[in-house]
């Protein structure tokens, strides 16, 4: 278990693992039967990538809408008083043309050979009206930089609108390892020859692994849970392993 600490002068920042919210940004609680539309939840590799992260809430009162106008940023809210004298007060600042900074009241420290990495949250990727904040992806070693930082946001197109919500997340980090030590090289015949035959497997038994688990909801899309019981057999597999 890797354990990540974490400081901060604002406790509504409220910092934990990433949970999809149902009902919620994740969707509404439509089951996985004939009919019903599809929903974020459905997916299990989006869930579990979704919920790798670490979620960041917006802690103050009041909203805050991010916009442009004339190529000109506009902060729009309520911000009050700072919250402690000598903080950069509002919290959000123009960077270039195209992007904008919030001062982020929070310290996470990682264990040596780990950073975080800034990312958007996932609900960027699936809300409708697309007023998600974008947050820049961004790699910060934390073991040794014990800095407050200010995270970086893409500029919404003229017209559109980033808001920030008290209470609602609107940014994640990663925990990674510091240097990706990944090489990347073609497989061999016999390897490839053998996930070929993997694939076929999985393709002929999937008829009968998905069987009491396919649906088609109301877009005409078929699903099935083929995916979601290997998984389970493979992680039965490796605690076996552990015992």
């Amino acid at each position: 278990m890797t354990i990540i600490k974490y400081r901060h002068y604002q406790p509504r920042l409220a910092p934990r693992r990433t949970k999809v919210e149902v009902p919620g940004w994740g969707g509404t609680k439509e089951p996985r039967q004939d009919g019903a539309h599809e929903q974020a939840w459905h997916c299990l590799p989006f869930v579990e990538g979704a919920q790798y992260g670490i979620e960041i809430f917006y802690p103050h009162d009041h909203e805050v809408r991010v916009s442009r106008r004339d190529g000109r940023f506009l902060f729009e809210g309520d911000f009050g008083p700072a919250p402690s004298p000598g903080m950069q007060w509002p919290p959000f600042r123009s960077f270039g043309e195209g992007f904008y900074t919030y001062q982020l009241l929070l310290d996470l420290k990682v264990p040596e050979g780990y950073a975080v990495r800034a990312e958007p949250h996932p609900r960027f990727y699936l809300g409708e009206a697309d007023d998600v904040p974008l947050a820049v992806p961004a790699l910060l070693r934390t073991s040794w930089w014990p800095m407050i930082n200010f995270v970086v946001f893409k500029a919404p197109p003229e017209g559109r609108v980033h808001v920030f919500r008290p209470g609602e997340p609107f940014m994640q980090f990663c925990v990674v390892p510091a240097e990706p030590e990944i090489v990347l090289e073609p497989m061999g015949v016999e390897e490839a020859a053998e996930r070929e035959m993997q694939s076929r497997r999985i393709h002929a038994s999937r008829e009968t692994l998905g069987r009491e688990t396919r649906w088609t909801s109301s877009t005409h899309t078929v699903f099935d849970g083929t995916y979601r019981r290997i998984l389970g057999a493979a992680r039965a597999r490796d605690r076996a392993a552990e015992d």
